[in-house]
Formats: C-alpha cells, sequence, structure tokens
C-alpha cells in the first residue's frame, strides 16, 4: 500500500519540532511534579513508587527525543548524500537501530502510563473484580505492541509501514491502548465522583475532589484524541502518523503529569476545621491553622476527611489511593 501526505523526510523534520515543543511544556511540568511530591513533605513521606514512575516518564521522553534528533541529523545531514535513495528512503528503512529504539521506547511509556492508571483504578475501587476488563485490554496492548515492534524489524527495509503484514498489528495495538486508557481513566473517574457525592452530606473539609475527576477526565480525553486522529491518519496510510506518533510521547508524559498536580493544588488548599480543621484559641478566636497535606485518604466515610479527634499542632498525613 502507497503511503499518501507529506514525504518521510519532511515528517520526521516536522515531527521532531513539534515533539521538542511539547517535550519543553513536559520538563516544566516534570518539574512541578516533583515539587508537588516533595513540597513541605519529608523524606519518609514522599510517595516513592510515584515518584519513580514520573522519573522514567521523562527519562523515556528525553531517551525518545534524543533518538529523534539523531536520526534527523544522520538522515538529513550524515548520510544524505551516502544513503542509497536519500533522505526519504532512510527514514523509511526499517531495519535501522534507532527507529525499532524509539517505537520500542514509545510501546514501554504506553504500557507503564497505562499500568498506572489500572492501578490506581485498583486501590481506589479495592476490587479486583473492577480492572479485570483494563487489564485484559493491557495484556493485549503488550503482546500487539511487541509483534508490531518484532515484525517490523524483521522487515528488508523496502516493505512499506502500511503494508498488511505489517499492518495488521499496528491497527490492532492502538484501538486496544485506546480502550485501555478510557476504560481504566472512566472507572477512576467514576469512583471519585462517587465518593465525592456520597460524603458532601457530612464533609467538613473546605473544598471538593471535582477538580481532580475534571483534570483526569482532559488528560483521558486529551490522550485519546491524539490515538483516535493516530489511528484514522494510519488507517488512511497518511504519513501525518508519524507526526503524531512522536508527539504522543511527551503528551503521555503532560496527561500522567497534570493530574499530580492537580492533586498537589487541591491538597494544598485544603484546611481543616472544627470537626476535622486544627484550630486553637488566641484572643477569644478561633485562629484556623493550615495543614500541608503530603498525602489524602479517599473514603466513603467521615474519617477520609479528618473528622475526628485529631487535635494537635502538627501537619497531618493521609494517602491518595489514586497517588500511589
Amino acid at each position: 500500500m502507497t503511503s499518501s501526505g507529506i514525504p518521510l523526510d519532511a515528517a520526521n523534520l516536522l515531527s521532531t519540532s513539534l515533539e521538542g515543543i511539547l517535550y519543553g511544556f513536559s520538563v516544566l511540568m516534570f518539574m512541578g511534579t516533583i515539587w508537588a511530591l516533595t513540597y513541605k513533605c519529608q523524606l519518609q513521606d514522599v510517595n516513592r513508587p510515584i515518584t519513580v514512575v514520573a522519573i522514567l516518564l521523562f527519562t523515556m521522553s528525553t531517551a525518545h527525543i534524543i533518538v529523534d534528533i539523531i536520526r534527523i541529523e544522520d538522515g538529513l545531514v550524515k548520510h544524505r548524500d551516502t544513503f542509497p535513495g536519500g533522505p526519504t528512503s532512510y527514514f523509511g528503512d526499517f531495519t535501522l537501530k534507532t527507529y525499532a529504539t524509539k517505537h520500542a521506547l514509545y510501546l514501554l511509556q504506553t504500557l507503564l502510563a497505562d499500568g498506572v492508571v489500572i492501578y490506581r483504578s485498583y486501590v481506589v475501587w479495592q476490587s479486583i473484580r473492577v480492572i479485570i476488563i483494563p487489564s485484559m485490554l493491557w495484556c493485549g496492548v503488550a503482546v500487539t505492541g511487541v509483534f508490531a515492534n518484532y515484525s517490523i524489524s524483521q522487515t528488508s527495509g523496502s516493505e512499506d509501514i502500511f503494508a498488511k503484514e505489517l499492518a495488521q498489528w499496528i491497527t490492532a495495538f492502538l484501538p486496544l491502548t485506546l480502550a485501555t486508557n478510557l476504560s481504566s481513566s472512566g472507572l477512576l473517574a467514576y469512583r471519585i465522583w462517587m465518593i465525592e457525592r456520597n460524603i458532601s452530606a457530612v464533609r467538613t473539609m473546605k473544598g471538593t475532589m471535582m477538580p481532580i475527576v475534571r483534570v483526569l477526565v482532559d488528560a483521558a480525553v486529551l490522550y485519546s484524541v491524539v490515538l483516535v486522529t493516530l489511528l484514522i491518519c494510519f488507517l488512511c496510510s497518511n504519513n501525518g502518523e508519524l507526526v503524531l506518533l512522536d508527539m504522543a510521547m511527551p503528551i503521555i508524559s503532560i496527561a500522567f503529569y497534570m493530574v499530580l498536580i492537580r492533586i498537589a493544588i487541591n491538597r494544598q488548599t485544603t484546611y481543616l476545621s472544627t470537626g476535622g480543621i486544627i484550630g486553637e484559641m488566641e484572643q477569644g478566636k478561633l485562629r484556623p491553622l493550615e495543614v500541608h497535606i503530603c498525602q489524602l485518604t479517599l473514603d466513603d466515610g467521615p474519617s477520609a476527611y479528618g473528622i475526628g479527634n485529631e487535635a494537635e499542632d502538627r501537619p497531618l498525613t493521609y494517602r491518595v489511593p489514586f497517588d500511589v
């Protein structure tokens, strides 16, 4: 099948440029995420698993854009006049190690990000049955992604990426990724919304978890739009899919970071009031004391919001199930 759209050399140059812009945003958001995870928290209170995930996403995004820059330099400068067929043939050669490396990084980043969302759903729901379907979809993503990369690496270099033998794995991989993201994110957002609705009558905390629900939906929609557009371009055999595929790497990281930063903003503006806000009498007035919450517990009962006999003048620590 013959590809359409912009030439391969122009597509790779455009994709690396746009990826670089998005990567810059992801770097800023990564710094904000690390700050959010460590701000006014003691070392033992820092959420280490989620910090490791954030660092891994940043590392893979960085490695991916480095590989793309190397490919641009090799194709347009280093091997421009020596590679048979010129830059267009260079960027269409699937046997190159740089081509396999960038797609392997994309697969790992996708599996990591989707796996984290599924785990968040499990912790919030506290039920294995809820995540059975997302987990099966995740396994499908892993299998089709591995076979897609393997099939591409076994080509002669003259085949088209849109050829039936190669495209069958990719056309299965993208819908499975989309379904995994939507199902796990939907379960997570729905559970948090249900908790918010059930305890709204007894909550004494100033604030709401609805901003977190909205940012979860926004992150899922952002990633889903990219995947749908990527799938459409691939089914139409359009080289624009190369641009969207490279853009997806920093977008995955951005979607992950924006959720964590929103959680941090939500918790840093949280105060406890008389039933759950710590106060002290000073000159006959109740002065609220700001509590820096390193982790916040989501639960169906009043205790989730500190309603109890906490009365010490010290920071309180709670746990957010979807932030582990």
